[in-house]
């Protein structure tokens, strides 16, 4: 089995590869380059009206970083239509290594305390490689994207990576690009000091979210 270091993962993440395991049991991981390539533009988020409410309700509290290996493992959890993962226990102490450098981050989203949504992924110069997210209660997962964007916005990250489009991510502005493009924005990406935001709270959202509202034109 060859050896794969925390290392080796962020020179595959700069070179636009990310690794996953084919099953849960399974010791081996492959490395992926799609040919079109998710990204969810920074300047570009969809935000509806209803996740703007519940955004702004207070009703849950957003942290980061408090409970990284607990996220990867909701993320991991079965779920209906995805009985299995690619997120094996060797992913998993991987991902847990790159966090302890502060090279990996978690979102976590609780009501009442207790873990009900969150994601998780990868840091690297002003680029954030988005790995997985899960949601225990309805929009929870889309709550804690919001919160990521927001947040990024506010380190001076370039490029939110999604790895690929998908019908959750594409109603809220994801899009797919060609690898050419994709590799030419990640390179600016890795030009650029960015800082991962330590305030997840509600009234930095806010900063986020009003020029939002201002821009859809909802007066509420």
């Amino acid at each position: 089995m060859t050896d794969i270091t925390p290392e080796l993962v962020l020179r595959a993440y700069a070179s636009g590869l990310f690794p996953m395991a084919p099953d849960r049991d399974s010791p081996e991981l492959e490395w992926y380059s799609p040919e079109e390539r998710g990204i969810l533009p920074l300047d570009g988020m969809i935000v509806s009206r209803k996740l703007m409410r519940l955004a702004l309700s207070g009703k849950y509290s957003v942290s980061s970083d408090t409970a990284f290996a607990e996220v990867m493992d909701a993320c991991a959890e079965p779920a209906p239509g995805r009985e299995d993962t690619w997120i094996s226990e060797r992913i998993r102490g991987l991902y847990c290594a790159l966090h302890g450098m502060g090279q990996a981050h978690s979102v976590e989203v609780r009501r009442d305390g207790k873990l009900v949504g969150g994601l998780y992924g990868v840091s690297l110069a002003g680029a954030f490689f988005g790995e997985s997210m899960f949601s225990r209660e309805s929009d929870v997962s889309k709550l804690a994207l919001v919160h990521l964007v927001a947040g990024l916005q506010k380190g001076r990250y370039r490029l939110l990576d999604t790895q690929y489009t998908t019908s959750h991510l594409t109603g809220l502005g994801g899009i797919g690009i060609p690898a050419d493009d994709y590799r030419a924005l990640l390179h600016q990406a890795l030009t650029v000091k960015a800082s991962w935001p330590c305030d997840f709270s509600l009234s930095a959202l806010r900063e986020f979210i009003v020029p939002l509202r201002r821009h859809s034109g909802d007066p509420s």
